[in-house]
């Protein structure tokens, strides 16, 4: 009762003139960095967040994540339309989409895609709702060294779990705690890796490197790539709406199947990506259609949806109440949170009621005004497809940059940020993954300091991190994923 309580404040919070005002817009601006190719979820939160520094937080997180869940929407709109996923975990709605668009069904792709992407998201609010509080008041009773065991699981999971080679994404891991030691140190007074440069006192401005990382070098891969759209209408409206609406019950079971896998991926640091394709594969081998699958089934476009949209939700999980981002939107978040002064953690829930809980009912609000908009507006999206990707690009180059300037109003800021977007380019093009570097990047002040403290505690013994059995077990499963690829390797031969 308490929860919905603090919920029905959360809504008085959310459902300002003000607040309504920049969630719609967020909606809109997420929907349109969807669409275009090039852009997504952490680089348009990336590029946008040095704009809401003069908005109270919680109006900024709630437009920040508005952005974020009409980017979900919007990524969809391109891979069944043009074949062309706006965002990496629309890659699978393409296997699907982009058939059934070929054969004059985009109208019932797009309305099912926008279905199901409201419900994994409304699953994962109602778990966030329900369970952060919970979590939040476990979490109270960490000291430093259980909130250093929660920072080590959160690394070694990327390691285990995210699917890339671990020695690659160990690679970008220590090169983001390398980029994230450059400065002050902040219990020594001590300056690290400064190189006697004067700009380089302050270290790597968080925001400059993700609008570097993820904005500059993505354009920089699409223009390689040469990028060009081409397609055809959407054929969505009221009728086709409707008619799809009442095909969508029978794909149940796929959907809470999706939904599920969503909300595990989205808290343990999988993303939305793996959890698209993971809900994907197994709705084909579990459907009685799994053969027709890649042919133009609705059921495969309702499978990798909910999955996206449910990670991306239940992401901000850990993120609100551990201070842990479960994906690269998440950790773009936390370093918002931390510039507007607030510590994301158990704490947030005690002295920051009103942004917490306005942030999760406009969770909903969003969500809902999402699906709408994206239903009555699919024409036009399309048509911003129509222009050039020649002038697309540097338009989005160009706002990076002054995303980049604002930060500290200072031009060695916009050359940070071009070394960093050709550093993301790299990654890309060497297969390096940047979300544990942005992890690192983020998370490595934090966890150096809990180590540290830790040690001064147990006077530099180790066994601290193995006192307690919540301590140790945290260690022991963050052990377990750090080399979960060569035990579940040695698992499947002893199977086998």
């Amino acid at each position: 009762m308490e929860d919905l309580g603090n919920l029905m404040h959360g809504f008085s919070v959310a459902l300002t003139v003000q607040n309504v005002g920049f969630m719609l817009l967020g909606i809109v601006l997420g929907v349109l960095i969807g669409v275009l190719p090039g852009l997504g979820g952490a680089n348009g939160v990336a590029i946008l967040l040095p704009l809401t520094f003069t908005m109270p937080p919680a109006t900024a997180i709630i437009m920040l994540s508005c952005i974020y869940w009409g980017a979900l929407f919007g990524g969809a709109i391109t891979s069944i339309l043009f074949n062309i996923p706006g965002e990496p975990w629309s890659v699978a709605t393409t296997f699907d989409g982009y058939p059934l668009a070929q054969q004059g069904r985009a109208g019932e792709a797009l309305t099912a895609a926008f279905t199901s992407s409201f419900f994994g998201a409304l699953v994962a609010v109602l778990m966030v709702t329900f369970l952060a509080p919970l979590v939040a008041k476990f979490a109270l009773k960490f000291g430093p060294a259980e909130f250093f065991s929660v920072q080590f699981l959160t690394f070694a999971s990327f390691v285990g779990m995210s699917g890339a080679k671990p020695f690659k994404t160990i690679a970008a891991m220590m090169l983001g705690f390398a980029l994230g030691a450059v400065g002050t140190d902040t219990v020594t007074g001590q300056l690290r890796l400064t190189f006697g440069q004067q700009e380089l006192l302050r270290g790597f401005d968080f925001l400059v490197a993700v609008i570097g990382l993820f904005g500059v070098g993505e354009i920089l891969v699409t223009m390689e790539e040469g990028l060009a759209f081409k397609g055809g209408r959407s054929g969505i409206n009221a009728r086709v709406v409707w008619q799809t609406w009442k095909q969508l019950p029978r794909y149940w079971a796929t959907a809470i199947r999706g939904t599920l896998i969503g909300c595990w991926m989205g808290i343990t640091p999988g993303g939305a990506t793996p959890a698209s394709f993971m809900s994907y594969g197994v709705a084909k081998r579990l459907s009685p259609n799994g053969k027709l699958f890649g042919q133009g089934q609705l059921e495969g476009v309702v499978a990798p949806e909910t999955a996206a949209h449910a990670a991306g939700t239940s992401a901000l999980l850990p993120m609100l109440t551990l201070g842990i981002p479960g994906s690269p939107t998440a950790a773009v978040l936390l370093g918002g949170l931390l510039i507007w002064g607030l510590q994301p953690g158990p704490l947030l829930f005690v002295e920051q009621k009103d942004f917490v809980w306005g942030l999760i009912a406009s969770m909903y609000l969003g969500n809902i005004v999402g699906l709408l908009v994206v239903l009555t507006t699919v024409p036009w999206w399309a048509a911003i497809l129509r222009i050039p990707f020649a002038i697309i690009a540097p338009v989005i180059l160009v706002i990076c940059a002054i995303g980049a300037y604002t930060v500290h109003n200072a031009l060695f800021d916009v050359v940070l940020m071009m070394f960093f977007g050709v550093l993301g380019y790299l990654f890309k093009k060497l297969s390096y993954p940047l979300a544990p570097m942005v992890l690192a990047l983020v998370l490595g002040d934090m966890a150096e300091s809990s180590f540290r403290q830790a040690m001064l505690l147990s006077q530099g013994a180790l066994s601290i991190f193995w006192d307690n059995g919540l301590v140790g077990s945290l260690m022991g499963l963050g052990m377990l994923m750090l080399f979960w690829q060569p035990v579940s390797a040695v698992m499947r031969r002893v199977r086998g």
